[in-house]
């Protein structure tokens, strides 16, 4: 990432959307000149209407940053949202917005330490970039992912996990698994045998979800400094 400055808002085009659940789309933009960004980060996004009003929400950027002069934002329905629904009702390819950023280097991966990554719903975002960054650049350094979701259906990405990923099921689970919260049994394993260095830890979901998983890492031994967290809600 080059030292652009975060501040400048740019055209970003939409150039495709992609389903991901009942309730979940990828919309995919080309933003010319995009410097980059670390897996983590997010960004700024503004719509303006005819009239001249102007909505602007925070976004997690879920694509790795090696895909140049693209960038992907996946985007929950919320009852009534203002601007995620015009997203999943309006929005077309060929449509431009106004993006700002990356914003904030606190939760963001270099891929340079073992992260522990644990998500919910779509906090599932951020974390996926860290994912697809591990897998683009082939790197070694461990990298694990504990997701929860109400079901199979409303699992994000569900097509693109892999080894490294352990998913959880609050509600209903594919025949055979086990249905309920993340819990210690999934945490502690992780935390008694860590990787050379230990884990820095990565928890990204509702308020409910962010103290839940860190107080599940403290218990099994995580260091609190070595806990980032992103929340929303």
């Amino acid at each position: 990432m080059n030292g652009r400055v975060a501040g400048t808002w740019q055209t970003a085009t939409l150039t495709g959307i992609r389903r991901e659940t009942p309730r979940a789309s990828t919309f995919r933009f080309a933003v010319p000149g995009w410097a980059g960004h670390l897996p983590g980060q997010h960004l700024m996004l503004r719509l303006t209407a005819e009239d001249g009003y102007r909505a602007q929400r925070h976004y997690s950027l879920a694509s790795a940053p090696d895909d140049s002069g693209h960038i992907e934002l996946t985007l929950d329905r919320v009852p009534d949202g203002e601007v995620s629904g015009w997203f999943h009702t309006v929005a077309r390819p060929g449509d431009e917005i106004e993006v700002r950023g990356p914003l904030s280097g606190f939760f963001a991966w270099p891929g340079d330490r073992p992260a522990l990554l644990l998500g919910a719903g779509s906090g599932v975002v951020p974390l996926m970039s860290m994912v697809r960054h591990h897998r683009a650049r082939g790197l070694t350094v461990p990298l694990r992912l504990l997701v929860s979701a109400r079901g199979p259906g409303e699992l994000i990405y569900a097509d693109e996990f892999g080894a490294e990923t352990t998913p959880v099921f609050t509600r209903t689970a594919p025949a055979g698994a086990p249905v309920g919260r993340l819990a210690s049994a999934h945490v502690a394993p992780l935390l008694a045998e860590p990787p050379a260095g230990g884990w820095e830890a990565y928890v990204c979901g509702s308020n409910a979800f962010a103290e839940h998983a860190s107080r599940l890492l403290v218990a099994a031994g995580q260091p609190v400094d070595r806990i980032r967290i992103e929340r929303f809600g």
